[in-house]
């Protein structure tokens, strides 16, 4: 079981992460998307395509740009279609 953490709340938590240059992407269903906040950040990744970010929020505190996502990922990077990634202070633990 992988899970993710941020200030003592659990974002996420899976046994069906895939792995990916060190990051686990969690499935959509498996994450707790009330605690995350659309952002228009955006960055582009020329194997995997355009990553859409979010700012995860507990207790009111705003982790800005703490998860992303490729939400139409290009062919290679297909398995992480569906699937969200934390960093910035998020602790991911398998």
């Amino acid at each position: 079981m992988v899970r993710a953490t941020w200030k003592g709340q659990v974002l996420a938590k899976s046994d069906e992460t895939v792995l990916l240059e060190g990051n686990h992407y969690f499935p959509i269903d498996d994450v707790d998307t009330s605690l995350l906040q659309a952002s228009e950040h955006t960055t582009f990744c020329g194997w995997k395509g355009e990553a859409s970010y979010y700012h995860v929020v507990v207790d009111g505190e705003k982790n800005e740009n703490a998860a992303w996502s490729y939400p139409d990922p290009k062919e290679a990077a297909k398995g992480i279609a569906g699937r969200i990634a934390f960093w910035k202070g998020v602790k991911v633990q398998a």
